[in-house]
């Protein structure tokens, strides 16, 4: 059981490096413009004899368009809030999940090689943290003071 603990430690900072690339956009959906454009090729070459093929496969490109544009007319006040988004709530969370992982990796033993170099950037991480929410909340107590004030 010490090893497959000492696997958990050691494999931590490796998957919290993959949430975090997975949170920052890397996984992406499929293209829907490329596949109409495909199917419209496919379209193209479809003989024009094969009247009830070439319907059925203008329908489905139809379908799609309208799906892909009702999707983004559905998204675009969320994209504007994103948008207008100042990042105070994750600056927060960042500063609170540094600090936890921190507290955890101190419960690591410390004669490990690694242990020292790591807590290192933990504590770099956290400062770099707490800059940001800083930042974060003086914006938006100045924000708060100019609609009050």
């Amino acid at each position: 059981m010490p090893a497959l603990a000492d696997l958990a430690v050691g494999i931590a900072p490796i998957a919290g490096g993959l949430a975090l690339g997975a949170a920052a956009g890397y996984l992406k959906g499929p293209d829907v413009r490329k596949t109409i454009k495909q199917d419209m090729e496919l379209l193209d070459r479809v003989p024009p004899e094969e009247v009830e093929r070439r319907a059925e496969l203008q329908r489905s490109i139809d379908s799609r368009i309208d799906d892909l544009v009702a999707t983004v007319n559905r998204y675009r006040p969320l994209r504007r809030a994103a948008a207008s988004y100042r990042g105070g709530l994750r600056d927060i969370l960042l500063f609170i999940c540094a600090i936890l992982f921190t507290g955890v990796w101190w419960s690591v033993d410390h004669h490990k090689d690694s242990w020292l170099p790591m807590f290192v950037v933990l504590i770099l991480i956290s400062v770099w943290a707490a800059g940001y929410l800083f930042s974060a909340l003086r914006r938006s107590l100045l924000g708060f003071r100019q609609r009050k004030g």
